[in-house]
C-alpha cells in the first residue's frame, strides 16, 4: 500500500521556485527522509503534504486523499511536529494533550487513556502536571510527538525534530521514532540535514538539493552508488592532484575546500600506489585518510558541494533576495 503519492509536485514564491516538479511515493509503514540543506525545499514540501501551503502545479495523495480537493480529509489522518515548538507554555504536558484531543473530538475517556499512554511512551507521564515552559528543549519535542500522535494518525510530519538539541538528546529521540513506527505502524516523513540522523533512521531517503530531488535510495544503496571507498587528502599543492588522478581504480576525484577527495575501489590495496603517484609528482602531501562513503560523501557526489557548503550559500542568496525586496 502507499501512503503519500507525489506527482510533479512544485511550489514557486513571487518567482522563486523553492520546490521544483518532484515526485515520488512512500510506503505504508516506511519512515522516509528528505535530506538536505537549509533551504533546500524540505520544510515547503512538507507544508504541501499537510496542507498548510497550496502547491502552483503537481498533485499529492496523503493515505488516497488529494491534497487539494479535500485538506479536511488528509488533516484528519496525519500528525505534524514543526521545526518551531508550537505547545502552549502557560499548561502543562496534560493541559497540552488535553487541550489538542478535544480540538480532534476525541472522546474523553478514550482521550485520557491515549494521553496516559503516550505520556508513558515519551517518559513524561512523571511530568504530566508539570507546565512546559519548566521543560528542557528535548521534552518539549518528545511532548510534542506524542501530542502528534494523539489522534492515532496513519501519517506523521517531523519537520526537523532534533534540530538545535544536544547529541544525547537527538539519540534519545531517534529511539522514540524508531519505536513509534515498529510499535504502533505509523509512516513517518522526516525532514532533516543531519546526515547521520538519515543514515540511522531512514528506510529510504531522497536527497533534495535547490527544490529538486537529485538522488532517492535507501541509505546503503545510495552509498554504494557512489562506489568504492573514500580518501581524503589535505595537501597546499590539492589543485594539482585531480589531473594525476588517471588510474583504472580511481571512480571519480573531486577538489574542494583545500582538500581532494578520491572515490576508488579497494583502497587498501591501491593506497601504496597512489602515495607513490604523489612523490612521481613532487607534491606535498599533507594528510591522507581513508574511510567507506557515508551520506555526506552521497551529497558531495551529486552536488559537487558538502552540505555545509551548500548552506552557507542557500543563507547568502536568502540574504541576496531579502535585500533586494526591501528595495
Amino acid at each position: 500500500m502507499t501512503a503519500i503519492h507525489v506527482e510533479g509536485l512544485t511550489k514557486e514564491f513571487d518567482g522563486f521556485v523553492a520546490v521544483d516538479d518532484i515526485s515520488f511515493d512512500i510506503a505504508d509503514g516506511e519512515i522516509f527522509g528528505l535530506l538536505g540543506p537549509n533551504g533546500a525545499g524540505k520544510t515547503t514540501t512538507i507544508s504541501m503534504l499537510a496542507t498548510l501551503l497550496e502547491p502552483t502545479a503537481g498533485m499529492a495523495l496523503v493515505n488516497g486523499v488529494d491534497i487539494t480537493d479535500d485538506q479536511d480529509g488528509v488533516r484528519k489522518s496525519i500528525g505534524i511536529v514543526f521545526q518551531d515548538q508550537s505547545l502552549d507554555e502557560e499548561l502543562t504536558a496534560w493541559e497540552n494533550m488535553d487541550f489538542h484531543g478535544r480540538l480532534y473530538r476525541i472522546p474523553r475517556e478514550v482521550r485520557e487513556e491515549r494521553i496516559s499512554t503516550l505520556l508513558r511512551l515519551v517518559e513524561l507521564e512523571d511530568r504530566k502536571d508539570s507546565l512546559v515552559k519548566t521543560f528542557s528543549g528535548g521534552m518539549r519535542r518528545r511532548l510534542e510527538i506524542a501530542r502528534g500522535l494523539l489522534h492515532e494518525p496513519k501519517v506523521l510530519f517531523l519537520d526537523e525534530p532534533t534540530l538545535g538539541l544536544d547529541p544525547q538528546t537527538r539519540n534519545h529521540l531517534w529511539h522514540y521514532i524508531k519505536s513509534l513506527n515498529t510499535e504502533k505502524g505509523v509512516t513517518i516523513i522526516l525532514t532533516t540535514h543531519y546526515m547521520d540522523e538519515a543514515d540511522r533512521l531512514c528506510d529510504r531517503i531522497a536527497i533534495i538539493d535547490h527544490g529538486t530531488i537529485i538522488a532517492m535510495d535507501t541509505p546503503d544503496r545510495l552509498k554504494d552508488r557512489i562506489g568504492g571507498d573514500v580518501v581524503t587528502i589535505v595537501s597546499p599543492d590539492a589543485a594539482a592532484i585531480p589531473a594525476i588522478m588517471t588510474a583504472e581504480w580511481i571512480i571519480k576525484t573531486e577538489l574542494h575546500d583545500g582538500q581532494v577527495t578520491i572515490h576508488l575501489r579497494d583502497a587498501e590495496t591501491h593506497i601504496v600506489e597512489l602515495i607513490g603517484l604523489f612523490g612521481t609528482h613532487a607534491l606535498e602531501i599533507s594528510s591522507v585518510s581513508i574511510r567507506k562513503p557515508t551520506l555526506e560523501d552521497v551529497f558531495l557526489y551529486y552536488t559537487g558541494k558538502t552540505i555545509r557548503e551548500e548552506e552557507a550559500g542557500t543563507m547568502a542568496r536568502m540574504r541576496m533576495m531579502h535585500r533586494a525586496g526591501r528595495r
